[in-house]
């Protein structure tokens, strides 16, 4: 449990600070000003499950599966199956506390062999906090958390081309309803935009498979906690990727895949944090995206320094158990999360397990040995077990 002390002032820096920590304030000691991005709902931002995430957060254009609302719901038309749902659990900065976590469930659904409709809802525990105003304040226990619920459709617009929209509802509440203070719920709603190209080459002698994808997510209005006195922008962001699985036999493959993402949120400028708050708070969710690609103080070099970029490799044997392993990296002067990643999966006829293990490569970072795990099940898998 966090215990949070001083006033509502401090409060509420105290409340979004950990928000905030979750996935901006891994930074390095080092000579040069960090001056990392800042947004508002950071829980959107974490790889919700084990298969991605055990690839060092990729899934722009990876094979499709149950998971692909989250990282390009395009995919979706090219599903093996015909449905799927899926869990998925993970513990949340567990270094530092027991009680934050992320729950996700996703499903999709073929209509037919053009369109796929897509779901799923994520909830973003952070655990028990205790609010007080002094030592001989009792306080008051709140339990802050955070809901997105989403749905996507997606088309085949040609045999290896499908595109895709997802609208998503956004809700976040860092008192949990129970306090009359400075503090209110943050609601948002949003859309994503994503493509995804699939076809088949000849190398060698063996027919390998080629997936590129971009998802432009979170595109949608800014969140406020102070009732609209300040706003903070959604964490929207750009991700491209590119996969080749080549089958090494009749019952091995093996896949290497890369990503590539960029927040599309404006770049603070460390010197001037006033002036930001209010520029910022002025700025509108679409200028403040077209901006992002050049306002970086620092010029081109800083801008550079926002790409976020992870590599992954998985086997997969007879389709049924798989090994998986990727590195995550982020400059260390927007953020410093660069950490190594591996994972397993075991596949039934109807269901999968699949399980990720972060480790870090920089020094005291609290998402080290973070754990990830996600069941899903194949609908024609127990269509078939019923039939039998």
């Amino acid at each position: 449990m966090i215990r949070l002390k001083n006033g509502n002032l401090l409060k509420t820096a105290a409340v979004s600070a950990i928000a905030f920590l979750m996935v901006n304030t891994l930074q390095a000691q080092v000579e040069q000003q960090p001056n990392p991005l800042r947004y508002g709902i950071p829980s959107l931002t974490i790889a919700p499950d084990a298969r991605g995430g055990a690839m060092g957060d990729i899934g722009a254009a990876t094979e499709p599966d149950v998971f692909s609302q989250y990282w390009n719901p395009a995919k979706y038309a090219f599903a093996y199956s015909h449905a799927g749902i899926s869990l998925s659990f993970t513990p949340w900065l567990a270094k530092l506390v027991d009680d934050i976590n992320v729950t996700y469930v996703s499903g999709f659904y073929k209509i037919n062999d053009y369109v796929a409709l897509g779901s799923s809802l994520r909830y973003f525990s952070l655990g028990e906090v205790l609010l007080q105003n002094s030592e001989i304040d009792p306080g008051l226990i709140v339990n802050p958390n955070e809901w997105a619920f989403d749905a996507s459709v997606s088309i085949k617009l040609a045999e290896t081309f499908s595109m895709a929209t997802a609208f998503r509802g956004i809700y976040s509440d860092l008192g949990a309803g129970q306090r009359e203070d400075d503090i209110t719920p943050a609601a948002a709603v949003a859309v994503d935009v994503a493509g995804y190209y699939n076809n088949y080459f000849i190398m060698g002698r063996n027919e390998c498979m080629l997936g590129l994808g971009f998802n432009i997510s979170n595109i949608g209005n800014k969140v406020s906690y102070d009732g609209g006195a300040t706003s903070t922008f959604l964490p929207a962001n750009l991700r491209l990727g590119a996969s080749v699985l080549f089958p090494l036999d009749d019952y091995n493959t093996l896949s290497i895949n890369a990503d590539a993402n960029k927040y599309l949120v404006p770049t603070p400028d460390s010197a001037k944090i006033k002036e930001n708050l209010y520029y910022f708070s002025e700025m509108s969710p679409i200028t403040g995206i077209f901006r992002s690609f050049s306002d970086a103080p620092g010029g081109v070099k800083e801008e550079l320094q926002e790409i976020m970029w992870s590599l992954g490799a998985e086997y997969a044997y007879d389709n049924k158990f798989f090994v998986r392993g990727g590195y995550f990296h982020e400059n260390q002067y927007k953020g410093n999360r660069q950490y190594f990643s591996l994972g397993a999966g075991f596949k039934l006829t109807a269901f999968q397990l699949d399980v990720a293990y972060l480790i870090s490569t920089v020094p005291s970072n609290p998402l080290d040995q973070t754990l990830r795990f996600s069941l899903s099940f194949d609908m024609d898998g127990l269509k078939n077990l019923m039939k039998q």
